[in-house]
């Protein structure tokens, strides 16, 4: 009753599994050397503007005044920090 079936061995590229396999990473790989070129071929263009500054914005020193709560609200978000006319403040005490 046992009886061994000879089933032939097939060569190891035709597994299906095996491709899955090696698949994967080859067109990861292939799509990483197409980004490369993507890169190479076109360069991001020099930015010519100093940072922060748009186009018909006032300069940083002439904000008016009824922008300041903003702006220090930006700056302190933005160092983290707390302005020095705020550092002195006394905080309102409810209980007083």
């Amino acid at each position: 009753m046992n009886t061994v079936q000879n089933t032939p061995q097939l060569p190891w590229w035709k597994h299906g599994h095996l491709w899955l396999v090696i698949g994967g990473p080859a067109v990861v790989v292939v799509a990483s050397f197409f980004t490369l070129f993507l890169a190479i071929r076109t360069p991001d263009p020099v930015y010519q503007d100093a940072p922060g500054s748009r186009a018909g914005a006032p300069p940083a020193d002439e904000v008016s005044t009824a922008h300041m709560p903003a702006m220090q609200a930006r700056n302190h978000a933005a160092t983290g920090g707390v302005p020095p006319a705020a550092k002195n403040q006394v905080p309102n005490d409810p209980a007083r």
